[in-house]
Order: structure tokens, then C-alpha cells, then sequence
């Protein structure tokens, strides 16, 4: 996958959110090289062509506020919240919601589909690594904008279990605010792909409101 990858929303690409974290560490940022690589290491799992699925916990203070499941498998993704869930490939975005009642049907690749995340950019190329055990957490890798960087994010941290090395929890900073993912059964490998197919029928007598091509 491209490292140049843009995220436009927290559902079409939960790959990016859900590997940052700022938190406090114990002890001094280590070797860039070995940061960079334990990031890589993780960012690949998410990013691998055998998919992988984790719950989540977001809480943007006063802004938004959820949690749920993602499954995430090349360019398809599902997720599941209480209100909301979304089916999407590289040419449908499919956003149910349950309280309302309807769907909204988008183009992936728009930017519309979210009215909050959408501004959310990142590449890994843009940040110095470093990374250090913290007895109270895990492993924490610190990312850190360079001058000139064009993502959204410009200081992020990422906590990885120990044993595992799978992401357990996020921080990002973004612009005043502090945006804080909680990271639970992270599995890689992903057997069953009908999970990713939008089961039209079930939501048939829901309102269908199209806004392709956005």
C-alpha cells in the first residue's frame, strides 16, 4: 500500500487512526531506526491483504463520541456502532443509520462521506520516530511532524502490547484538541469475506438518499 495514504474519514481508512497515540512515557525516546521499523511492523499488519478487525473507543471532547468494530481487508471495510455502520469498497460507501432509518449511499473516495473526519490526512513519511518501554503501558513510539509536514496530524503516539506488539491504545493531536482511541481484540486474518458485502435487503425498507459522485 501507497505510505502516502489519505485518510477521509475515521470509517474508510481506520487504518491511520488507529496507529497513533500521544501519551506521557517514563523513559527517553530510543533509536529512530528500530521506531520506525516496530511502526512499519504494525502498520502492516493493518494493512495486509489477509485483513484484520479490532474494536474501537474514540471520545473527541464535546465533539464526538463512539465506539464499535472495524474490519478492514485490502480496500474493503466494515464497521459496526451502535447508531451507525458502513460497508465500503473502491466504489461504494454505504452509511446506515439505524436510529434514522436510512442510508446514505456515497462515493469512497469523497470527502462528504464524513463532515468531521474528513479532514484528517496522514503519511508516515512525515514524522521522526522514536520509541520507549513504558513499565505502565507498553511499548510507545513517538512520531513527530517534520518541518514542512503536510498531514493534518502533526504529533501523534502510538502504545503497542508488549507480547504482541498489536496497538492497544492512540493520541492525536490535532490542531487545539486532543483526540484519544482505545484499541481492544485486535486479530489479524480476516477467513469469511462476506462480512464486507452490503446486505441490501436487510435495509430495504429503510430511506435510500444518493449522493454519488459527491
Amino acid at each position: 500500500m501507497d505510505n502516502s495514504t489519505k485518510i477521509i474519514s475515521w470509517k474508510g481508512a481506520m487504518a491511520t487512526m488507529l496507529l497513533l497515540l500521544f501519551l506521557p512515557i517514563s523513559a527517553q525516546a530510543s533509536n529512530a531506526t528500530e521506531a520506525r521499523a516496530l511502526f512499519n511492523n504494525t502498520w502492516r499488519m493493518f494493512t495486509s491483504p489477509n485483513g484484520c478487525s479490532l474494536s474501537y473507543s474514540v471520545n473527541i471532547i464535546g465533539i464526538y463520541k463512539t465506539a464499535g468494530t472495524i474490519w478492514v481487508k485490502g480496500k474493503r471495510q466494515h464497521y459496526q456502532e451502535k447508531r451507525y455502520c458502513g460497508w465500503s469498497d473502491p466504489k461504494h460507501f454505504y452509511k446506515v443509520d439505524l436510529k434514522k432509518r436510512s442510508v446514505d449511499f456515497h462515493n469512497p473516495n469523497s470527502t462528504k462521506r464524513d463532515k468531521y473526519l474528513s479532514k484528517f490526512t496522514f503519511s508516515p513519511n512525515d514524522y521522526n520516530y522514536s520509541w520507549a518501554n513504558d513499565k505502565g503501558t507498553g511499548i510507545v513510539i513517538t512520531m513527530e511532524g517534520k518541518d514542512g509536514i503536510k498531514s493534518s496530524i502533526k504529533h501523534a503516539k502510538l502504545v503497542l502490547d508488549r507480547r504482541t506488539h498489536y496497538p492497544i491504545a492512540i493520541k492525536v493531536r490535532v490542531a487545539f484538541f486532543w483526540t484519544t482511541v482505545k484499541i481492544s481484540h485486535f486479530y489479524p486474518g480476516i477467513s469469511n469475506d462476506n462480512i464486507f458485502v452490503y446486505p441490501a435487503a436487510r435495509y430495504k425498507n429503510f430511506k435510500f438518499t444518493n449522493h454519488w459522485p459527491d
